[in-house]
């Protein structure tokens, strides 16, 4: 089994996520839940881990946590390690509780990049089928596909609200917060708890995950093109074990993606941007998404202001079409290799 990547950076940001083996339930009663609690906070007396938002979602959790003090790896492993010990006992097993190691995403500090990881975190108890939020109709949401009714969205704002295993409620002012959970700083970022209150519920109400979560999935860092840069020297050495630090000292400026595209067709991108059923402007839209470490607005942004849903939606058609059209896949694969050989 390869490793996930592990960067343990002082005052890092870290969104981390673990999931119960074979998806099995973690929390079960009121109890499994306040005792995950109490880890948490024996986890910031113990390592000076500061837990900035979480959510218990029943076969897994989702943590932003920052360490000043570049100890991620042993907090969340002293952590999932005690709750497993007492999950074990307590139901009378033997074994592995969480599925493999724990995943995380190192995080911009700087921007909204945190505030909206806290979003994207505190609205996971509505992202389930039965809300009407499974991945595929998030997504249909996210690109103005369909729209929710007016008894979904008052559904899913009082789902959100009466929650009790996540810190929105804290954020939101309808409890108060443990003294082990840091609330202020996002707050102060969001402008204060009504702000933060009516910005999470605009991502509700508009269907949309925050930037950067439209596609969270394999993520290693989330932020600006500058963090992703600086987070490419803080990998250290490639090895077998992590394939993943590869893959992101791979990542190439936008900027050289486009010169590529550009030699391939003999063309500069003013030429073809705009042009009716050319696909090169969605070729460099999907190479953008493969190898630019880039969020889908940013991309979108850097190639002149295209709104993330355009995007989205150009780079799944070019997904689409490309097991039937030959010319694509070649202009894809000469591409890619033209990318591979300028990297050092």
């Amino acid at each position: 089994m390869t490793r996930p990547l592990r960067v343990d950076v002082a005052g890092g940001w870290y969104h981390v996520t673990a999931r119960g083996t074979e998806r099995r339930e973690l929390f079960g009663d009121a109890r499994e839940h306040t005792h995950f609690l109490e880890l948490l906070e024996a986890m910031v007396e113990r390592y000076a881990v500061r837990v900035h938002a979480y959510a218990l979602m029943g076969n897994h959790y989702h943590l932003l946590i920052q360490t000043p003090h570049a100890n991620a790896s042993a907090a969340i492993q002293w952590l999932n390690v005690s709750c497993s010990a007492w999950f074990n006992r307590r139901r009378e097993r033997v074994g592995h509780v969480f599925q493999g190691r724990f995943g995380s995403v190192l995080i911009d500090g700087n921007g909204s990049w945190t505030l909206d990881a806290s979003v994207y975190i505190h609205l996971n108890p509505l992202r389930t089928t039965a809300q009407g939020l499974g991945k595929s109709a998030e997504r249909a949401e996210a690109l103005g596909l369909r729209a929710p009714t007016r008894e979904q969205l008052e559904r899913r704002l009082k789902i959100l609200r009466d929650f009790r295993w996540s810190s929105y409620r804290a954020y939101a002012g309808y409890s108060g917060a443990p003294d082990w959970l840091t609330t202020g700083e996002l707050l102060e970022r969001a402008g204060g708890r009504v702000k933060y209150r009516r910005y999470v519920q605009g991502h509700v109400t508009r269907g949309e995950p925050p930037e950067g979560y439209e596609g969270i999935q394999g993520r290693l860092v989330l932020g600006s093109r500058e963090f992703v840069e600086k987070a490419k020297t803080w990998v250290g050495r490639v090895t077998k074990e992590q394939p993943a630090r590869k893959a992101l000292a791979n990542c190439v400026p936008l900027s050289v993606i486009v010169r590529t595209v550009e030699r391939h067709r003999g063309e500069a991108w003013a030429q073809f941007a705009d042009r009716y059923g050319d696909w090169g402007r969605d070729l460099i839209l999907y190479l953008a998404r493969r190898r630019s470490g880039l969020t889908l607005r940013q991309i979108g942004d850097a190639l002149g202001r295209l709104d993330y849903k355009a995007v989205s939606h150009a780079i799944r058609r070019f997904e689409t079409a490309l097991p039937s059209r030959l010319e694509m896949r070649r202009s894809v694969g000469h591409c890619l290799d033209a990318l591979a050989k300028g990297e050092t």
